[in-house]
């Protein structure tokens, strides 16, 4: 998303600390993240054997966010290094899935405030409307909806040139108004108000309902480590992505104003990945939330067995 020289503007100081920056930031990320979504999945596939609407949509989020992880060894050497022009193909396969795993990651933290807000809000409805079946037709309508939004990337470089910066220097056609407008409308918007409303009405719902149990404190924790999860590391890439385009259209034109914004949109976009680490707090709360609901009907269960034992006894 940068270059090294646009009219007469040296880009060279800012791709330099960023090259240095971006191997800090991905580096943790990377570890911490690859452990934290693989206990995960783990957890999910293996410990808990059961599964929920909650415990599917918190899978697929770990798929994605994994997808996203194994593309951070390729934009650490497309960082430093220059890619020959028989890349290309390659190249663009990796953008491609890198779009893929972001945006999938969005739109299953709003599906999952949706699925929360049915639940919580329309408890009568919401044997009609959740089942576990329902949370995977759905997890599988991200990945067609994000695969088929995504695909224009392979038209985003400009061809003929001998070498090219992979995840960088996109073409023209990659910041045409009805492209951008489309990316912050339904990538990052959209999912942003369902998000949002879904959160706040839940919220207030519980708080309404002055329940102050184990369930519903942990329900609060999973909305908010959502909120949480979705607010810090996608709101300021998404403003860095519509302040680089008004650089590209000419709107913004002072040099320092445009390293200055080159810098920040490299810098957010990076710093967007620890949405792979975040969401284990998503993890954390779901986690607790399956094993108790499942202790409790455990709990239920074994008193409910003692109970008919000692009538069978009295009656005997």
């Amino acid at each position: 998303m940068s270059g090294t020289m646009t009219s007469n503007c040296s880009f060279d100081e800012v791709d330099k600390l960023m090259a240095s920056l971006q191997l800090v930031i991905y580096i943790p990320v990377f570890v911490v993240g690859l452990v934290l979504n693989i206990v995960a999945l783990l957890v999910f596939c293996f410990l808990l054997r059961k599964w929920t609407e909650s415990t599917i949509y918190m899978t697929n989020l770990a798929i994605m966010d994994l997808l996203l992880l194994s593309l951070l060894p390729f934009k650490m050497h497309a960082t430093n290094h220059l890619w020959e022009a028989h890349h290309h193909i390659l190249c663009s396969i990796l953008e491609t899935l890198y779009f893929v795993g972001m945006y999938g990651s969005i739109y299953t933290i709003a599906c999952i405030a949706a699925d929360r807000w049915v639940a919580i809000c329309h408890p009568f409805r919401a044997k009609q409307l959740r089942s576990p079946r329902v949370a995977l037709g759905t997890c599988i309508m991200i990945w067609l909806v994000v695969i088929g939004a995504t695909s224009p990337v392979y038209g985003f470089h400009e061809q003929g040139k001998t070498t090219f910066r992979c995840f960088h220097t996109f073409s023209d056609k990659g910041w045409s108004p009805a492209l951008i407008s489309c990316l912050l409308s339904f990538g990052f918007l959209g999912p942003l108000m369902v998000l949002v409303m879904c959160s706040a009405q839940s919220i207030w719902a519980l708080r309404q309902s002055r329940k102050d149990s184990p369930k519903s404190t942990t329900c609060v924790k999973i909305i908010y480590s959502s909120l949480f999860a979705f607010l810090v590391p996608f709101t300021p890439s998404h403003l860095g992505i519509l302040l680089q385009f008004l650089v590209r259209r000419g709107m913004i034109e002072d040099c320092e104003a445009k390293r200055g914004i080159s810098l920040f949109v490299q810098l957010t976009m990076s710093l967007a990945n620890i949405t792979c680490c975040l969401d284990a707090l998503c993890y954390y709360f779901i986690t607790r939330e399956v094993r108790s609901s499942r202790d409790n009907l455990s709990f239920r269960l074994s008193r409910s067995m003692s109970q008919r034992r000692a009538t069978s006894t009295s009656e005997s």
